[in-house]
C-alpha cells in the first residue's frame, strides 16, 4: 500500500487547491482567519442579543479588537479585556509621559545602553544629541526602541532627579498613568514593548486599555503631528559635533487611505501582529485597536475592515420626522396648549427645522420625549414652547428648542369671563379644564 500514498497525497493537495479556487472565484475572502463572531459586543451588548444580522459585523481575524470614539463611546469589542500583550504599542504612552513632562526643544543624549537595545531602531548611536521632538518622531514612526530608552532615561531624571534607574522610574511612572487613564488591565515592564530575551517578563495590555491610550495620546497635538508624519528623517548631532539626518522607514502602511490620521504598529511572536490607530472622517474620530493578528498585511485588513463598518453605519436623519405641515410650510412637531383658553393650542416646530441627527444605526432604535413649557399670555412666532429629546438605547444623541410658528394671545376681559364660565361646566363634567398638548412627530427610524 506504500505505493498509493504520493498518490493520496497529491490527490489531497489537488482538492485543496480546487477549494481554494472555488473560493477566489465565490468572492470568499482568501484569509483563512477572518472570521464573524456573534459573540463580538456591540455598543455595549452581544450582537446576537441585538439580533443584529451577522452580514452587519465585522468580518476580522485579531483575537482582540476595539472601537471607540473621540468621546469614549465604545461600538466595538472583542475579547477587548482580555490581558495580552501588545508589544510596542507600548510607546504610546511612553509618548504620552514625554509630552506630558517635556519641552520639544529639550536635548537628549543617546547613552550605550539606548544605541545598543536593538531590534526595531531609528539608527541612533551612542553620543547622539537630538530634541525631544525629534526623539518622539523615531519612536513612533519607525518603532524606535533606542528612542524609547532615550526618551524613558531622560524623562526618568525628570521625575526624580535622585534616581539611580531613571529607566525604572519611568516605567513606574507609566503604570500610575495608565491606571489615571481608567486602564485596569495594563502593566509596563519596559518603554518600548519588548517581551523576550532579558525584556520578557509579565507585561500585558488589553483592547480597552490601548484604546483608551490612543484617545489620550491624540489629545496632543505634537502627538498627533508625528503619528500623521510622512517626512521619514529625524535630525541629530552625532558625538563628534557634526550635523546629519537619518531615514526612517513608517510602519504604518494606511497612513492618509480613508481616514486614517495615525497609528502604532507592535510585533513580537507572543504578542503577533497588532495595531492601534485613529481614524477621522469628516469630523467624526474613532480609534481603532486590533490585537494577535495572522500576518502583518492582516492587522492593516482588519483595521480598514472595523473603520469601514463602523462609518458605514453611521446614519443621518431628521430630527423632524413628520410628514405634516404648519401653516408657515414648517415640520409640524406639536401642537402645545396655550393654558389662557380651553380649547386652543399653538403649532410648534423645530428652532432648526433642518436639524439632524448622526446615529450609529446597530444601536439600537432611537427614542423621542417632547416636553411642553406652559404657555400663557401672547405668544410669538419663535418662541420657545418646549423641547425634544432623541436617546438611542439610553444615550443623548439630540436635545432641541420646540418654538411656536404661529401668533397667540390671551383672552380680553369678556373672553377671560368665558373661559371661567366653560371651565366651570368642565369641572361639572369632568373634562380638561384646558386642550392637550399633542406630539405629532415620531422618533426617526434607523
Amino acid at each position: 500500500m506504500k505505493h498509493l500514498a504520493p498518490l493520496v497525497k497529491r490527490s489531497a493537495q489537488l482538492a485543496v487547491g480546487l477549494a481554494c479556487a472555488v473560493a477566489l472565484v465565490a468572492g470568499i475572502p482568501s484569509v483563512a482567519g477572518a472570521q464573524v463572531l456573534t459573540t463580538d459586543n456591540i455598543c455595549g451588548k452581544a450582537a446576537d442579543a441585538r439580533g443584529i444580522a451577522a452580514e452587519d459585523l465585522p468580518d476580522i481575524d485579531a483575537s482582540n479588537a476595539f472601537v471607540m470614539g473621540k468621546n469614549g463611546t465604545v461600538y466595538y469589542a472583542r475579547s477587548a479585556d482580555e490581558q495580552v500583550k501588545i508589544a510596542s504599542i507600548t510607546k504610546v504612552m511612553t509618548a504620552i509621559l514625554a509630552v506630558e513632562n517635556c519641552k520639544m526643544d529639550e536635548k537628549i543624549t543617546v547613552s550605550n545602553a539606548a544605541a545598543t537595545v536593538g531590534n526595531s531602531t531609528a539608527g541612533l548611536l551612542e553620543g547622539d544629541e537630538f530634541t525631544v521632538e525629534q526623539a518622539l518622531r523615531g519612536l513612533m514612526i519607525p518603532s524606535g526602541n533606542d528612542a524609547a530608552i532615550a526618551l524613558a532615561e531622560h524623562v526618568g531624571k525628570k521625575l526624580d532627579p535622585k534616581t539611580k534607574d531613571a529607566v525604572a522610574t519611568f516605567v513606574k511612572a507609566m503604570n500610575e498613568r495608565a491606571k489615571k487613564l481608567g486602564c485596569t488591565g495594563t502593566l509596563f515592564e519596559n518603554p518600548h514593548g519588548l517581551d523576550f530575551d532579558e525584556w520578557a517578563g509579565d507585561m500585558h495590555s488589553t483592547a480597552h486599555d490601548v484604546a483608551l491610550m490612543m484617545q489620550e495620546a491624540m489629545k496632543d497635538d505634537t502627538i498627533r503631528e508625528v503619528m500623521a508624519s510622512k517626512d521619514p528623517w529625524i535630525e541629530v548631532t552625532g558625538a563628534d559635533g557634526s550635523d546629519h539626518s537619518h531615514s526612517m522607514d513608517t510602519h504604518n502602511v494606511l497612513l492618509g487611505q480613508d481616514g486614517n490620521i495615525g497609528g502604532k504598529t507592535g510585533t513580537t511572536d507572543d504578542a503577533g501582529y497588532c495595531f492601534a490607530s485613529a481614524y477621522n472622517r469628516d469630523g467624526d474620530e474613532i480609534y481603532t485597536v486590533v490585537l494577535n493578528s495572522s500576518t502583518t498585511d492582516q492587522r492593516f485588513a482588519d483595521t480598514a475592515t472595523l473603520a469601514s463598518w463602523y462609518y458605514d453605519h453611521k446614519v443621518t436623519v431628521d430630527i423632524a420626522n413628520t410628514q405634516k405641515k404648519t401653516a408657515n410650510g414648517n415640520p409640524l412637531m406639536a401642537r402645545v396648549s396655550q393654558t389662557d383658553w380651553t380649547d386652543k393650542t399653538i403649532d410648534a416646530t423645530l428652532a432648526d427645522p433642518t436639524a439632524q441627527a448622526t446615529v450609529f444605526s446597530l444601536a439600537g432604535e432611537v427614542t423621542e420625549k417632547v416636553s411642553y413649557d406652559d404657555l400663557s399670555g401672547t405668544v410669538h412666532v419663535g418662541d420657545k414652547v418646549g423641547s425634544v429629546t432623541l436617546k438611542q438605547d439610553g444615550t443623548k444623541i439630540a436635545v432641541m428648542d420646540l418654538v411656536a410658528d404661529e401668533e397667540g394671545t390671551g383672552p380680553n376681559p369678556i373672553e377671560w369671563l368665558l373661559v371661567k364660565l366653560d371651565r366651570l361646566g368642565r369641572c361639572i363634567d369632568n373634562r380638561p379644564l384646558t386642550a392637550e398638548s399633542e406630539t405629532v412627530a415620531k422618533a426617526p427610524e434607523v
